[in-house]
């Protein structure tokens, strides 16, 4: 096959180049490779910026376009004959949507408009997997209890597809146009589009910051010894998933497109992977074998309290679920960057 990979050369995008090139089929990674100027990526973790890149450059089926979603024509010339698309590509943190919200929309949004019209004019009936996100649920205003080091829910183990859409942040409300967008385009043209939205993912080869991928900061800061600033209390919980799983998840949702187009699923680590910062901090006091340093700031706007994904529906309709633990792809990841910072 053609598979086409927008953020071809980011974490998540990197994983699936890799998995479908070591497939045999023909990938093209598009990326414009400006994660490290949109997000404030650690002066300890820089030299791992294109480390995705340069891995991407060893596959011979893998080839590298630098080149931004935003740009309609050279999508439509990528995109020619395409069998496949993963869109990946965004801006990815909410605080940046906050300080920024043209650019944030203007990406998603619009990038995702370009991506549709693309594949409609220039792919065959290609499937299109989009990465969406929890966040166009926002605040949900669920009854929750408070534990003393966690929130939990009242009487529910997640969230699943059911819940209503609603936007608390610029960046929710750009992924819920981008996911319409989406929609719009298997309704009017029939267009196999699939709607993941997605919990926090982790793993190997993820830069991680303040304002976004919080584990991997969260592990590279008690690798360095580098404080870390919990933003409100530290008992906001996020499902967690690894990166293998979500691969995996996606390429059932790409292999089964006939009973998945149209489709909205919802994939993270579930209750029984999910922590709350404080949790998080103690987990890899013990895998890191270091004392975290901790301080304290104001809550941040856009910042659920609690978010665990109900992945019941895409257990019953493809017979997935996470099989990485937190605790083995956490000490994955403490073992990448080990290797990596330190060598």
């Amino acid at each position: 096959m053609k598979v086409i990979v927008t953020g071809g050369a980011g974490f998540i995008g990197s994983h699936i180049c890799e998995r479908y090139a070591s497939e045999g089929h023909e990938v093209i990674a598009i990326d414009n490779l400006a994660r490290s100027q949109m997000l404030a990526i650690p002066q300890e973790i820089q030299k791992l910026t294109f480390y995705n890149r340069d891995l991407l450059k060893r596959y011979t089926r893998i080839k590298l376009v630098e080149e931004d979603v935003r740009n309609l024509n050279s999508m439509q010339e990528l995109l020619k004959n395409a069998d496949l698309i993963f869109h990946t590509a965004g801006q990815v943190a909410v605080t940046t949507s906050i300080t920024d919200p043209h650019l944030d929309f203007y990406i998603n949004a619009v990038g995702t408009l370009n991506i549709c019209e693309a594949a409609r004019k220039n792919a065959d009936n290609a499937p299109i997997i989009f990465c969406s996100t929890n966040k166009v649920y926002g605040d949900l205003n669920l009854p929750i209890i408070e534990l003393p080091n966690k929130y939990a829910y009242n009487g529910i183990a997640g969230i699943s597809e059911i819940y209503p859409r609603e936007a608390n942040c610029p960046y929710g409300c750009s992924k819920i146009s981008a996911e319409t967008i989406l929609q719009s385009y298997f309704e009017t043209y029939g267009l196999p589009t699939i709607r993941p939205r997605l919990s926090c993912i982790y793993g190997t080869r993820q830069l991680g910051c303040e304002d976004q991928a919080w584990v991997a900061h969260f592990t590279v800061s008690a690798l360095t010894k580098k404080p870390i600033t919990i933003y409100g209390d530290g008992k906001q919980v996020r499902d967690i998933l690894f990166v293998s799983d979500l691969v995996r998840a996606f390429a059932l949702l790409a292999r089964e497109s006939e009973k998945t187009k149209g489709e909205v699923f919802n994939i993270g680590g579930g209750k029984e992977n999910s922590f709350s910062l404080l949790e998080m901090v103690e987990l890899l006091e013990k895998l890191t074998l270091s004392k975290i340093k901790t301080k304290f700031s104001e809550w941040r706007e856009g910042d659920q309290k609690i978010y665990v994904s109900d992945t019941s529906k895409i257990n019953k309709t493809l017979d997935w679920k996470p099989t990485v633990s937190a605790q083995e792809g956490i000490s994955k990841m403490v073992d990448w960057y080990r290797a990596n910072l330190f060598s």
